[in-house]
């Protein structure tokens, strides 16, 4: 009787109940995750991939009890996934340069909400759960194994695609002729995300996840006493708020770069400084120069480090915070005013 009742309560409630698990998901994950290499942290999105894959596998069984519920336990969970994903993700590298691969999780995290009706759906929640397994590996790899690279990046392309393929194999014992009717589909789909984020690491879209820019500014002069790093700029008053990002510098004076990177425990990694000003003349940015030093991981705040830039000139300049391969890490735009 109760579970009946219950059944009408959903269904009386439906809109409400689903955006209060999608909601839920997404308070509980901003509240819990702070870095991509600690344990509860991991511990969390696991537990919510383990909610999917059990969900997947009531729905496609004959436990037709349980139907009714499971896709609001899904839909709490595929929020939590991408909200979290969308927390690390954005942390790590410039909304700029990252911005198409953070509205495709964005789609996800918002149309969760309306996707509730196509989690009964084989086709649908495998290509979400094979996006939410590859999403979460692409970090947590680096983290385990304690190394970045292109090749860790395709060890967990591989990983994720043994994965979804045993999940696979496992409904199809399960389900038989669920997956004899779109077996092609499935394939096809799973291979087409997986093409999808290759394209998307290699063309630099994907941010540099694990690591993160924590720290950055512009100053007249940056120096290191006794550990802490000391920084002398321009004192602004508040009304110049909307003079944040301009400086005034004397010729010949230079022009110091900071920022702190977070790297997670026990990995060490190379980082640059690119320096470019903005060609009025062509409207293109032009590289000055790259000024690279190592990073170590493990600090909260973030591994610090500066670069200095020489004869500077008035115009838009920005300092992008990237990898061996190129990857933005961070951005810091500013602009240099004519000193009068």
């Amino acid at each position: 009787m109760l579970v009946y009742r219950l059944k009408e309560i959903f269904l009386k409630h439906e809109r409400r109940i689903g955006f209060l698990f999608l909601a839920g998901g997404f308070i509980f994950d901003n509240l819990t995750l702070t870095r991509v290499d600690l344990f509860l942290d991991n511990m969390v999105l696991l537990f919510y991939l383990v909610v999917v894959a059990v969900g997947i596998i009531i729905i496609n069984s004959r436990a037709e009890k349980f139907h009714d519920f499971i896709p609001y336990a899904m839909q709490f969970a595929f929020g939590g996934l991408f909200s979290g994903f969308l927390v690390f993700y954005s942390r790590s590298g410039s909304i700029a340069a990252s911005l198409p691969f953070l509205l495709i999780l964005a789609v996800f995290l918002v149309g969760n909400e309306f996707f509730q009706k196509r989690y009964e759906l084989f086709n649908f929640h495998l290509a979400v759960f094979f996006v939410a397994v590859f999403s979460y590996s692409i970090f947590s790899l680096p983290v385990l194994l304690r190394k970045l690279g292109a090749e860790i990046f395709v060890l967990s392309g591989f990983l994720s695609l043994a994965i979804i393929f045993s999940f696979f194999y496992l409904i199809k014992k399960i389900s038989p002729q669920k997956i004899a009717s779109h077996k092609k589909l499935n394939v096809i789909t799973i291979l087409g995300i997986y093409f999808l984020f290759n394209i998307l690491y290699f063309s630099n879209i994907i941010p540099p996840i694990p690591l993160a820019l924590k720290e950055s500014g512009i100053y007249r002069y940056v120096e290191r006493i006794n550990g802490d790093y000391v920084f002398y700029g321009e004192d602004k008053k508040w009304f110049q708020f909307w003079q944040k990002n301009k400086y005034r510098f004397a010729l010949g004076e230079s022009v110091y770069a900071y920022s702190a990177v977070f790297a997670p425990t026990k990995i060490n990694s190379q980082i640059f400084h690119r320096w470019s000003f903005y060609d009025q003349k062509n409207k293109e940015w032009i590289e000055t120069i790259k000024i690279g030093f190592p990073i170590v991981g493990g600090r909260d705040g973030g591994y610090r480090g500066y670069s200095v830039k020489e004869n500077v000139f008035p115009g838009k300049w920005r300092v992008d915070v990237i990898t061996e391969r190129g990857q933005t890490i961070g951005r810091i735009g500013f602009e240099i005013l004519n000193n009068i």
